[in-house]
């Protein structure tokens, strides 16, 4: 996936919504967006946004010396810390406790401050997710991936978010998968780092490692060699979140996407409305884009 026309002032509408974010004086932020600026000038144009989008937040980390949505992360890990009762006990008393479990997963990726600028209404998207059609729907070629493999590489994506995650490595667990959950390196925006991950309490339910980075999404080539040999090495991944879709969707891998299109570029990419749902297979075969399988 590429850079489109439309990324570009987006990138600076990123910007503003991390520096707003901080206690920093107005000149400050001119030379920062500045900065910022010179980033988008360099962006390489055959890379998915998410890569432009990395160095841009390094870049912010570097000039301000702070995470800007480190308190933000935290809030939302507890507000959904304080639906997990409820929605664990929607999986235990399903029908099938693992389609349920995937629909939740999807819907906790509306938890993105990258995107929206408003505060997310985590149950009222949570039901739509229970109860509306997912666009891209692949469960059944998921379930059946899942009968032939035992252990399982879940890249996990944002805050807040991974508390969904882990309801569906529950099931996984119960299943008899051994689940390995990915997550950063180091902040950026507001994806999960291994403080997430002990937060929750994911720790406590499966391995749990970084993959070596601050990158958005999953760049290879940015990621530790322990990452890559464990990348390598599972014959399935799930994948959660648009980054880790612009970034992996072309990769020879056996690789499920779970994520939601918040972004037009990518709903058009995909021939989707905005905001759609999917569960999408990605096999050495290539990539089923709609329908059902």
């Amino acid at each position: 996936m590429n850079l489109h026309p439309e990324c570009l002032p987006c990138f600076m509408k990123q910007t503003f919504k991390a520096l707003s974010r901080l206690n920093i004086e107005d000149a400050k932020m001119f030379e920062i967006q500045k900065s910022v600026t010179e980033e988008i000038q360099e962006a390489n144009l055959n890379k998915p946004p998410a890569y432009t989008t990395t160095f841009i937040y390094r870049k912010i980390m570097a000039m301000t010396g702070e995470d800007p949505f480190r308190t933000l992360k935290k809030q939302y890990n507890q507000i959904a810390l304080s639906l997990y009762p409820k929605y664990r006990e929607r999986v235990i008393l399903s029908s099938n406790p693992l389609l349920t479990a995937s629909r939740l997963a999807i819907a906790g990726n509306i938890i993105d401050f990258g995107i929206y600028d408003h505060g997310v209404d985590i149950e009222g998207t949570v039901e739509r997710a229970l109860q509306e059609q997912i666009e891209v729907d692949h469960f059944q070629c998921f379930y059946k991936e899942l009968q032939k493999h035992e252990e399982i590489l879940y890249l996990l994506d944002n805050a807040g978010e991974i508390v969904f995650d882990l309801m569906l490595i529950e099931v996984l667990t119960c299943m008899g998968k051994t689940v390995t959950a990915v997550v950063k390196g180091s902040p950026v925006i507001n994806d999960v780092t291994m403080t997430d991950a002990i937060d929750v309490g994911l720790t406590d339910l499966c391995r749990v490692i970084d993959n070596g980075t601050d990158a958005v999404g999953t760049v290879l080539e940015f990621c530790s060699d322990t990452f890559t040999e464990e990348f390598n090495r599972h014959n399935l991944v799930i994948s959660k979140g648009q980054g880790n879709f612009e970034t992996l969707i072309d990769t020879d891998k056996n690789n499920f996407f779970l994520f939601q299109a918040k972004c037009d570029v990518i709903a058009r990419a995909l021939k989707l409305q905005t905001g759609a749902m999917l569960l999408m297979c990605r096999n050495k075969q290539g990539v089923q884009t709609n329908g059902r399988a």
